[in-house]
């Protein structure tokens, strides 16, 4: 069959769609499973977090820090109370640990004076402090996601995927005498590199589905598929019906469910293509990004969902904005900057719109996380075999203190995790012990990472 590879009545994990200028990577179906076969597809199911599915790992970043007694939820283990900003989480709440008391060391100052954006943003992925220039000389650390890409390199087709809803800079001073790529990055591949994150929905998806090498030919079908706005299923059609026909009626549901998701996810790129921009002054409405911030959150993760579930890539980071990012949130009421009302002086008006920041991040993130949990794999979901990360290198915005971080860990890592736990450390353990905890769940064995004391005990 064009695209897939049968052995023993068995179908390759890495098995793809192929067609002219279009390759589609398939998703954990029955028939991957060893010993499930053609025959037995609809009868045999892998278990959560079993040999046959990969476990994947995503971190989220969010700017400006939070309200933190809002935050903090009550209770203790698995004895616990979510909190008002956790409140979204509710239908979720077996599903996700928030982790209490952990810091970021190498975020303060050390001497270097103000900043704490750049740092917090610099330091959330890489344990690292940054070497303070607002020239070309940075150096900072390698961040924990590209430690696992490298481990991973060439077991999927993307070594990590970084995503965001700001587009990143390099040049010039964004913070106090620090650089703006510090600011504006989470992933760093070595001290000098930053990875700069995709913004733009539509290009992560033509990244996602072009065919790499492709002939004269392919880029030309390629060229005709964008320019014609068809969808991408319509240059594999010939190869999804070779393998529907011979899929059990399990995998076919999967197999439709799938295609229809990656339909739904071309509709809203094209619609945002085609919306009409309101004129703004001095500014330019990217391409293919939709005006509404929800959506384009949405767009974003829903195409990492995309990603793990089609094996694309394990590793994924994802900015919700650069730190000491204004932007406003007109969906929450909130018409004022972020971080503005941040730095709120206790003046109670701020502080609740920062709640209301707080509550809308949260509402969007748990949206994904239910996405993740409602994507069927095996016996389990694809949500059993992630480890999901948000937070935060800030915890009061006021304040810009660094420890007793907003940290939430969602998923159960094909059972590294043990989720639906309230865990609480001492205010100033290193965010860097759970980095070597979820790097050791991606199968990356290590005791030390930055500045980590050793690994969390995250599994009871």
């Amino acid at each position: 069959m064009k695209g897939t590879a049968m052995k023993h009545g068995m179908m390759s994990r890495r098995s793809v769609l192929r067609g002219i200028g279009a390759t589609i990577a398939l998703p954990m179906l029955d028939v991957m499973i060893p010993g499930g076969g053609i025959a037995k597809a609809a009868e045999v199911a892998g278990g959560a977090g079993g040999a046959a599915a990969p476990v994947r790992m995503a971190a989220l970043f969010l700017p400006n820090g939070m309200c933190y007694e809002d935050f903090l939820p009550t209770g203790k283990g698995a004895d616990w109370q979510l909190s008002k900003t956790l409140a979204p989480f509710e239908p979720l709440k077996s599903e996700i640990s928030p982790l209490v008391g952990l810091a970021l060391d190498n975020a303060w100052a050390k001497g270097d004076g103000p900043g704490d954006h750049a740092r917090s943003a610099a330091a959330f992925l890489t344990g690292a402090h940054p070497y303070k220039t607002a020239g070309k000389d940075i150096h900072l650390g390698i961040s924990m996601d590209q430690v696992a890409a490298t481990a991973l390199a060439g077991k999927t087709r993307f070594s990590s995927l970084e995503l965001g809803l700001d587009k990143t800079s390099k040049a010039g001073d964004c913070d106090s005498g620090y650089s703006c790529a510090y600011v504006s990055n989470v992933s760093w591949r070595s001290p000098s590199m930053p990875l700069p994150h995709e913004v733009d929905p539509a290009a992560l998806f033509d990244r996602l589905f072009g065919a790499a090498g492709q002939t004269p030919e392919q880029r030309a079908a390629t060229a005709r598929r964008l320019r014609e706005r068809r969808s991408i299923l319509d240059f594999v059609m010939e190869d999804s019906r070779r393998l529907n026909a011979r899929l059990g009626s399990s995998d076919r549901q999967k197999l439709d469910e799938f295609t229809t998701s990656i339909r739904q996810i071309e509709q809203r790129i094209d619609a945002a293509r085609n919306a009409k921009p309101i004129p703004k002054p001095d500014m330019q409405r990217p391409d293919g990004i939709p005006e509404v911030f929800s959506e384009h959150m949405q767009l974003m993760f829903d195409l990492m969902v995309l990603a793990f579930r089609m094996d694309m890539t394990r590793v994924s980071t994802y900015m919700v904005a650069r730190d000491g990012s204004d932007r406003t949130y007109p969906e929450a009421g909130v018409t004022d900057g972020h971080h503005t009302m941040s730095h709120h002086g206790n003046d109670e008006n701020k502080i609740n719109a920062i709640r209301k920041i707080d509550r809308f991040h949260m509402t969007q993130i748990a949206r994904f996380i239910q996405k993740l949990k409602d994507t069927k794999e095996g016996e389990g979901s694809l949500l059993d075999n992630c480890m999901v990360m948000v937070g935060c290198g800030i915890s009061d915005g006021d304040r810009h203190n660094h420890n007793d971080l907003p940290i939430l860990l969602a998923g159960r890592g094909g059972g590294a995790v043990k989720p639906g736990v309230l865990r609480k450390f001492d205010g100033n353990t290193p965010l860097c012990n759970l980095y070597v905890s979820m790097l050791n769940g991606m199968g990356v064995k290590t005791t030390r990472f930055a500045d980590s004391t050793g690994p969390l005990d995250l599994s009871s």
